[in-house]
C-alpha cells in the first residue's frame, strides 16, 4: 500500500488528510492520484466504498487558485444524497486549502442556489438535472472550468441522464481535464470516454476476492465517546495474551496507548512517525509477552509478522474492505481461531455492510459490556488460575496455614479474600480520547431512489422511468398519463 505522502500531494491535503484520519491510500487512489495531478483525463473504474471520492478530490483539489473565487472544478453525481456527501468530503479535503466546494441538486429552491454561488465557490458538486438548469438560465458560470468529474457515471447512464451529460460536457471549455469514474464501462459511457474525453489513462480496480478463516468476527454499536471505555471493558473480559488494537491516526495511537498505560494495561503504540529503533524495541516488546497490548495505525502494521495474536480490536473502522481483510488477518494463523471486534458508530453501519459483502462474510453484532461485566471478567481469570494451581496438586506444604484461616473463617470469606488479592483492578484514571470523522459510504444505491427520484437530484417527471423509457407526458409503470409541471423542483 501506499502512503498520500508519497503520492506527491500537497502539505496542506496531507493535513487535512492526518485529521480526517488517513495515511494509507486505497488502490484505486495510489493510481488515480499521480495521473490527474499530471494533467491526464482519467478513466476510474471501482466500485462504491474504494475511496473515489479522495482519487479524484484531491488531485482536483491541489490544481485549484484558491484566491480565484469562480467555479474552477465541476463534479455531476447521480443523486441528492450523492452530492451532498461528495462535498462535504471535498470541503474535509480543502479545509487548509482555503477552497470551498458547494453541492446543487433538484429539490432546493433554486433563489437559495442562486445566492450560494454569488458566494464563489471553486467547486460545485451537482446533480444533471439541475445543473442544466442553471447552465440555461446562465445563473451557473462554466467558463472557468478546468476540471470535470463525472461520479458514478453507470448511475447516471442507469437513471436516464447520458443525454444531459453529454449536453453538459459539450458547454464546457474544449481544454478542461475530464476525470470519470464508473463501476462499469456499459458502451455509453465508453462512448463519452472516446469522443468527450483527450486520450484517458485507464485505471481499473478489480474486486478482489477477500475472504478471512479462522476468525470470528464481531461487531459493537457505539457512539465515538465510548469506544474507550468499551476497550477497556472487553480487554479485562477476554483477558487476551496479545492484542492488536487499530486506530485511524497516529495521535489517537498515542491517547489510546498512554490511556491504556494509565489504567495499568501493558500497552505500546506504533506509528509512522517511531523512529526505526523505537519499533523494533516495541515490538520485540510484544513478542516477547512484555506487553498484552499494541496500538496501531494501518501503516505502521504493515509487514508485521507476529504470531500469538488473539484479538483484534477495530477501534476505528478502516476506509476500505481490503485494510479490513489485512488487519484481522493478524489473528486466526497457523490454524488457530482469532476474534476480530469491530467499533461502529451508528453512521458508519453503511461501510460495515460494505465490508461484510465484499469478504462475504456476516459480523456478529455484540452489546457493549458493562463495568459489572469486565470487573466479573477480571475474577473468572483469578478463579481460572486458581484452578490451575489446584490441578496441579503441589499445595501440601500450605495445607496448615489454610486450615488455620478456616478456624478463624468461613471458606466462602477466604476464597473471596483470596480473589480479591489476586484479582487486578482496573484504575480509574480520566482519559480523553480525540475524535475523528464517521467513515460513511455514498448510498447511491438507495432502495427509494427509483421510485421517487425528485429527493435523490435525479428527475422524476423529466427523467426515465423504471424501465428506462421516457416519462415527461408519457405513459408510467402503470400505463396512466403523468405531466411535467412540477419539473423543476424534480432536478
Amino acid at each position: 500500500m501506499t502512503t498520500f505522502n508519497e503520492l506527491g500531494v500537497s502539505t496542506q491535503i496531507l493535513k487535512a488528510l492526518n485529521s480526517m484520519g488517513f495515511e494509507e491510500s486505497t488502490p484505486i487512489q495510489a493510481q488515480t492520484i499521480p495521473l490527474a495531478l499530471e494533467g491526464n483525463d482519467v478513466i476510474g473504474q471501482a466500485q462504491t466504498g474504494t475511496g473515489k471520492t479522495a482519487a479524484f478530490g484531491i488531485p482536483t483539489i491541489d490544481k485549484i487558485d484558491a484566491k480565484l473565487r469562480k467555479i474552477q472544478a465541476l463534479a455531476i453525481a447521480p443523486t441528492r444524497e450523492l452530492a451532498i456527501q461528495v462535498a462535504e468530503e471535498l470541503n474535509r479535503l480543502a479545509k487548509f486549502k482555503g477552497i470551498r466546494a458547494l453541492a446543487i441538486y433538484g429539490g432546493q429552491h433554486m433563489d437559495r442556489q442562486i445566492r450560494a454561488l454569488k458566494d464563489g465557490p471553486q467547486i460545485v458538486v451537482a446533480t444533471p438535472g439541475r445543473l442544466l438548469d442553471h447552465m440555461r438560465r446562465r445563473t451557473i458560470n462554466i467558463s472557468n472550468v478546468q476540471i470535470a468529474i463525472l461520479d458514478e457515471a453507470d448511475e447516471m447512464l442507469n437513471m436516464g441522464f447520458i443525454d444531459d451529460i453529454r449536453e453538459i460536457l459539450k458547454g464546457m471549455p474544449e481544454d478542461r481535464q475530464t476525470l470519470l469514474f464508473s463501476a462499469t464501462m456499459p458502451k455509453e459511457i465508453r462512448d463519452i470516454a472516446t469522443h468527450l474525453m483527450k486520450e484517458p489513462k485507464e485505471v481499473k480496480v478489480k474486486a478482489k476476492e477477500m475472504t478471512v478463516e479462522n476468525i470470528d468476527q464481531f461487531f459493537i454499536e457505539i457512539p465515538e465517546k465510548h469506544k474507550f471505555e468499551t476497550l477497556n471493558n472487553h480487554l479485562d473480559i477476554n483477558s487476551p495474551d496479545l492484542a492488536i488494537v487499530f486506530s485511524r491516526t497516529k495521535k489517537r495511537v498515542d491517547e489510546i496507548t498512554e490511556g491504556l498505560q494509565a489504567r495499568g494495561y501493558r500497552a505500546e503504540g506504533i506509528h509512522g512517525d517511531l523512529t526505526q529503533g523505537k519499533r523494533m524495541s516495541v515490538l520485540n516488546k510484544f513478542k516477547n509477552g512484555r506487553v498484552d497490548v499494541l496500538v496501531a495505525t494501518d501503516v505502521a502494521a504493515r509487514g508485521l509478522d507476529i504470531s500469538g495474536v488473539t484479538h483484534v480490536y477495530n477501534f476505528d473502522i478502516p476506509q476500505d474492505p481490503e485494510s479490513y481483510v489485512h488487519r484481522i488477518g493478524r489473528t486466526g494463523r497457523a490454524g488457530r481461531t482469532g476474534e476480530a471486534i469491530s467499533f461502529i458508530t451508528p453512521r458508519e453501519m453503511a461501510q460495515l455492510h460494505l465490508i461484510e459483502k465484499v469478504t462475504k462474510s456476516k459480523m456478529k453484532r455484540l452489546m457493549p459490556p458493562t463495568n459489572k461485566d469486565a470487573q466479573r471478567g477480571k475474577q473468572q481469570v483469578t478463579i481460572d488460575k486458581l484452578q490451575k494451581t489446584i490441578n496441579q496438586q503441589e499445595l501440601k506444604d500450605y495445607h496448615e496455614a489454610a486450615n488455620e484461616l478456616l478456624q478463624e473463617n468461613d471458606s466462602i470469606t477466604v476464597i473471596a479474600a483470596a480473589l480479591k488479592m489476586l484479582t487486578k483492578e482496573r484504575r480509574d484514571t480520566p482519559v480523553q480520547i480525540s475524535s475523528v470523522a464517521p467513515i460513511s459510504v455514498k448510498k447511491a444505491q438507495g432502495s427509494g431512489r427509483s421510485n421517487n427520484k425528485r429527493y435523490y437530484g435525479g428527475r422524476n417527471q423529466g427523467g426515465r422511468n423504471q424501465g428506462g423509457n421516457r416519462n415527461q407526458g408519457g405513459r408510467n409503470r402503470k400505463g396512466k398519463f403523468q405531466n411535467s409541471r412540477n419539473r423543476n423542483n424534480s432536478k
